[in-house]
């Protein structure tokens, strides 16, 4: 399994970015899939899921309202649209693929199996 997230940069507070994260090898609707960060000196936190029974999202309160998570299945590529970024939001951002989570684990990093190799956002004040 390969995950391969792109779409990282460098924006202004206030701006928007879309980031996105292929698969190969498991398919991204049948399994639970999500987006993490880790900003430097921090432990690496949950932002967003979708989970494999039913397709309900969740959300961290730190990006609820501003952060969606979307997948398109025939692409098998799961999205983070990140809009009103703020300079706190700057990190390395992974996704990440779980083919075993349960609801109660979704937010977990140990409940994921799959990761891919992070991409970094910043945000400038």
């Amino acid at each position: 399994v390969q995950l391969q997230a792109s779409g990282g940069g460098l924006v202004q507070a206030g701006g928007s970015l879309r980031l996105s994260c292929t698969a190969s090898g498991r398919s991204i609707s049948r399994n639970t899939v999500a987006w993490f960060r880790r900003a430097a000196g921090k432990d690496r936190d949950f932002l967003a899921g979708i989970f494999r029974s039913g397709g309900s999202t969740t959300y961290a309160d730190s990006v609820k309202g501003r952060f969606t998570i979307s997948r398109d299945n025939a692409e098998n590529t799961l999205y983070l649209q990140m809009n009103d970024l703020k300079p706190e939001d700057t990190a390395v951002y992974y996704c990440a693929l779980s083919t075993t989570a349960i609801m109660s684990s979704r937010t977990t990093s140990s409940a994921y199996n799959y990761w891919g190799p992070g991409t970094q956002v910043t945000v400038s004040s």
